[in-house]
C-alpha cells in the first residue's frame, strides 16, 4: 500500500493496525446505531429514501402533523425530477442581470444579484432568476385519526411513541397510542421507483377512526417547498380511479407531475380542493399503500408493501455488506462511539439524500436550501467520499450532469472572454447560474471535476475508459482556468484575483489577490490536466506549463500562511478569522503538491485553533481542518478538529449535522466526515496512543 503523506514515512505495522486484519461484523455494526427515540421533537424528524427521491416522516411515521416540523426539519417530499418554474410573463433572462467589472484591465460580465435600491425591472429579474426553477414539495401524506369525542387529534393526543429506524433495513416502525388503542407504522422506500410505502396497523381501523391524508400543496420556494394556503394556485384531478388504484395529475402553471396511489381494501374521498381521504374497510386491523410519483405516467400500479419492501430490504443488505467499512469498537477513546455514530449515519443519509444523478442540495431531499438549487463547489463535499467508500458508481454517475451541462458552463466562459467551460456555483437541472453577489465570484469549483475525474481514474481497473469518458471536463475544466489566470508581466508571474471572492466568502471581491487554497488547486488542476494529456498521448498546451512553472506563491507572514496575498496581518485582524479557514486545505484537501511547506502549514493550524471565530464556521471546516493535520501526521490534532465541541459541528439523534435554525440539515458536514475518516484511515493518522485501534477494510486511496 502506498503511503499518502509527504515526508512521513508508515510503517507496514501501522498499516496493518488500521487495516483489514479482521473481518468487520457489518450487521453488528450498523445496527448498533438504529435510532430509537420517544422524543417528540421537531429536529427528530427521519427520512427513507433511494437518492432520486426521499420521504420525511413525523412521529407517526408519516407526516401528519407539518405544521410542528415546520419549524425544525420540515416533512419533505422531494425528487430530483420535482422541480417548478414560476411563469414569467415580463421574460425576464440573464441580459437583465448582468454587471460588468473592470478584470484585470478588461470589462467581464458577472451575473449580479441586484437589490431595492436598484432599476425595478433589474431587481425584479434576479428575485425570479434567483427563484427559479426551484424543488417543489409533491405531496402530504400523514394519518386521519379521530379521537372519542369525533374530533381529529393534534400532536398532544399522542402517548407512549417509540419511533425506530432499522438502518440495516431501511425500514422506520413507529409504535404510539390514541385513546388507548395502538397504533403501528412501517414506512419504507422502493429502491428504485420514486415511492413511498406503509403498513398500518391498529385496532383504529375497525372503529372507523384510521385512515389516510393525502393533501397536495402549492409548490413554493420557499424552505418547506409547500403551501396549502392558496388552493387556487394549481390543480389536482383524478384521472383515473378503481376499487384499488387512483391516478392524480399535479398541475401549476406549465409543470405536472403523475401521483399514483396504491389502496387496496380502501376507499378515497375528496373533502375539498386538493385534499383526500382514503378509508380502510373496517373488517381488518390492517391496512397497506403505496405512492408512486413520477413526472410522467409512464408507469404501472405501484408496487405493493410486500414487494416494496424486500426489494428495500435487499437493496439496503448489499450498500452495507459491500464497499468500505470503519469500526472504532475497539478504540477507547471515550470520543470513538459518537465518531462512529456519525459515520454510520452519515452513510444512511448521504445515500438516500446524495447519491441520485444529480448534485445534491445542501439540505438534499429534505427541505429547500436555497430554493432546492445545488452548489457546485458543495458537490465535492457531497459527493467525494463515495469513491473513497468504494461506492465510485455514485460519484460516475453524477459526473454525466457535468457532460449534460458543458455547453451552458461554455457559454459562462465566452460571454466573459475566457475559454472553456466555468462552472455555474448555485445552479440547477439546466446548468444555469443564478444571478448572486457572492456565487458568481467564486472560482474553486472549477478544478473540482478535474478532481473527481482523476480520483474515478486512480481507483478505476478500466483506467482507458475513464480517460475516455471525462476528458472533454478535464481540458475544458483546465481551458478555463488557464484563461482566468492572468499574467503579471511586472512581477513575471501569474496571479488569481482580483476580482474574486475566495472560499473564505468573507473576503472583498475587489480586493482579494492570490488566495491560497486556489492557488494550489490552480497549480494541481492543471498539472493534472497535463498528465491527462500525456496519458492519452496528446501534445500539452504550453500555457498550461507556463502557469504551472510561474503561478504565485503562497502570501507567508510571521511563519504563517495569509489566507490571500492582500490580508496582511490577517491573524491579528479578527474580521479575517471567520467563515471556512479554507487556507488549511492547500494540503488535506488537496494532495501534497510541492508548493506547501509542511512546517508552515502546522503553525498555521495551530494558530486557527487558538484564534479562529469558531461560531462562524460550518460544518464541513471540522473534516476540512481535520484532513490537513492528518496531512503533516499530526492525528491528534486531527481528532481534535474533527470531534471539537463547536455550534456547527454538532450532530443530531437522526445524524443530521445542525448549523442553525435556518439549515438544521447540512449534508456537506456528513460528506466531509466520511471524506476525513477515510482518509485518516488509509494515513494512517488516527493517534498511535493505544487509545484508537480504528479497524477498516475495501477504503480506496485518496488522489496523488
Amino acid at each position: 500500500m502506498k503511503a499518502l503523506i509527504p515526508g512521513f514515512a508508515l510503517t507496514l505495522a501501522v498499516l496493518i493496525s488500521c487495516g483489514n486484519d479482521q473481518k468487520i461484523n457489518r450487521y453488528q455494526l450498523v445496527t448498533r446505531h438504529n435510532i430509537e427515540t420517544s422524543a417528540i421533537d421537531s429536529l427528530n424528524s427521519l427520512s427513507v429514501g433511494n437518492g432520486e427521491f426521499a420521504f420525511t416522516v413525523d412521529v407517526t411515521g408519516l407526516q401528519t402533523f407539518p405544521a410542528f416540523y415546520r419549524g425544525g426539519i420540515p416533512l419533505g417530499t422531494m425528487s430530483n425530477w420535482g422541480w417548478h418554474s414560476s411563469e414569467n410573463p415580463q421574460n425576464y433572462s440573464l441580459e437583465d442581470n448582468y454587471r460588468e467589472y473592470e478584470v484585470n484591465g478588461r470589462q467581464v460580465k458577472y451575473l449580479w444579484q441586484y437589490g431595492s435600491e436598484d432599476e425595478e425591472r433589474k431587481k425584479l429579474a434576479s428575485t425570479w432568476l434567483r427563484e427559479n426553477p426551484h424543488r417543489i414539495h409533491l405531496g402530504m401524506i400523514g394519518l386521519y385519526i379521530l379521537k372519542k369525542d369525533g374530533t381529529e387529534i393534534t400532536i398532544d393526543d399522542i402517548s407512549d411513541n417509540v419511533q425506530r429506524l432499522n438502518l440495516w433495513t431501511g425500514e422506520i416502525v413507529s409504535r404510539f397510542t390514541v385513546d388507548g388503542f395502538p397504533v403501528q407504522v412501517t414506512t419504507l422506500c422502493h429502491p428504485e421507483l420514486d415511492q413511498v410505502s406503509a403498513r398500518i396497523e391498529s385496532g383504529l381501523i375497525a372503529e372507523n377512526r384510521l385512515g389516510i391524508r393525502v393533501h397536495f400543496p402549492l409548490g413554493i420556494p420557499q424552505p418547506a417547498g409547500y403551501d396549502f394556503e392558496n388552493p387556487e394556485g394549481h390543480v389536482t384531478a383524478i384521472r383515473a380511479s378503481s376499487a384499488n388504484v387512483t391516478l392524480f395529475e399535479r398541475i401549476q402553471d406549465a409543470d405536472r407531475y403523475f401521483v399514483k396511489l396504491s389502496h387496496p381494501g380502501g376507499s378515497i374521498e375528496n373533502a375539498a380542493p386538493h385534499l383526500y381521504y382514503i378509508f380502510p374497510r373496517n373488517d381488518s386491523k390492517v391496512f397497506e399503500f403505496s405512492c408512486l410519483f413520477s413526472k410522467r405516467d409512464e408507469h404501472g400500479s405501484p408496487e405493493d408493501f410486500a414487494i416494496s419492501a424486500g426489494k428495500n430490504r435487499k437493496s439496503w443488505e448489499e450498500f452495507w455488506s459491500t464497499g468500505a467499512a470503519v469500526d472504532f469498537s475497539q478504540c477507547t477513546d471515550p470520543r470513538a462511539p459518537e465518531l462512529e455514530r456519525r459515520v454510520i449515519l452519515s452513510r444512511y443519509l448521504t445515500r438516500i439524500q446524495c447519491s441520485g444523478s444529480l448534485p445534491p442540495a445542501e439540505t438534499g431531499l429534505t427541505y429547500n436550501s436555497w430554493f432546492g438549487k445545488f452548489h457546485l463547489e458543495m458537490h465535492w463535499w457531497h459527493a467525494v467520499h463515495f469513491a473513497l467508500w468504494q461506492k465510485e458508481a455514485i460519484l460516475a454517475r453524477q459526473m454525466n450532469y457535468y457532460s449534460d451541462i458543458i455547453g451552458e458552463a461554455g457559454e459562462t466562459a465566452r460571454i466573459q472572454g475566457y475559454r472553456g467551460a466555468r462552472w455555474p456555483k448555485m445552479t440547477n437541472p439546466s446548468g444555469r447560474e443564478s444571478p448572486s453577489g457572492v456565487g458568481v465570484f467564486l472560482i474553486w469549483q472549477q478544478p473540482h471535476p478535474i478532481f473527481y475525474s482523476e480520483l474515478l481514474y486512480k481507483n478505476s481497473s478500466d483506467k482507458n475508459t475513464v480517460l475516455g469518458k471525462y476528458s472533454e471536463i478535464v481540458f475544458e475544466s483546465a481551458e478555463f482556468m488557464a484563461s482566468y489566470a492572468f499574467h503579471d508581466r511586472v512581477n513575471s508571474r501569474y496571479v488569481l484575483g482580483p476580482v474574486l471572492i475566495p472560499a473564505q466568502e468573507s473576503l472583498k471581491k475587489e480586493s482579494t489577490l492570490n488566495p491560497a487554497f486556489e492557488i494550489v488547486y490552480w497549480y494541481w488542476g492543471l498539472k493534472t490536466a497535463a498528465e491527462w494529456k500525456k496519458r492519452l498521448g496528446q501534445e500539452i498546451p504550453a500555457l498550461w506549463t507556463d502557469i504551472t512553472e510561474r503561478l504565485s506563491e503562497l502570501a507567508v507572514q510571521d511563519g504563517l500562511y495569509l489566507c490571500t496575498e492582500d490580508t496582511r496581518d490577517s491573524w491579528i485582524n479578527p474580521r479575517y478569522m471567520s467563515d471556512h479557514p479554507i487556507v488549511s486545505g492547500i494540503m488535506g484537501i488537496l494532495p501534497e503538491t510541492g508548493k506547501v511547506n509542511s512546517l508552515i502549514l502546522g503553525n498555521t493550524l495551530d494558530t486557527i485553533m487558538k484564534k479562529w471565530n469558531w461560531p462562524s464556521g460550518w460544518g464541513w471546516d471540522f473534516p476540512m481542518l481535520a484532513m490537513s493535520a492528518a496531512s503533516i501526521g499530526r492525528g491528534e490534532q486531527a481528532l481534535d478538529f474533527l470531534m471539537m465541541d463547536a455550534p456547527k459541528n454538532r450532530y443530531l439523534l437522526n445524524g443530521h449535522n445542525y448549523q442553525d435554525p435556518r439549515l438544521a440539515v447540512y449534508l456537506p458536514g456528513n460528506g466531509g466526515l466520511l471524506t476525513a475518516v477515510a482518509k485518516m484511515c488509509v494515513c494512517g493518522q488516527f493517534p498511535q496512543n493505544g487509545r484508537w485501534k480504528v479497524r477498516w477494510e475495501n477504503l480506496n486511496e485518496y488522489v496523488d
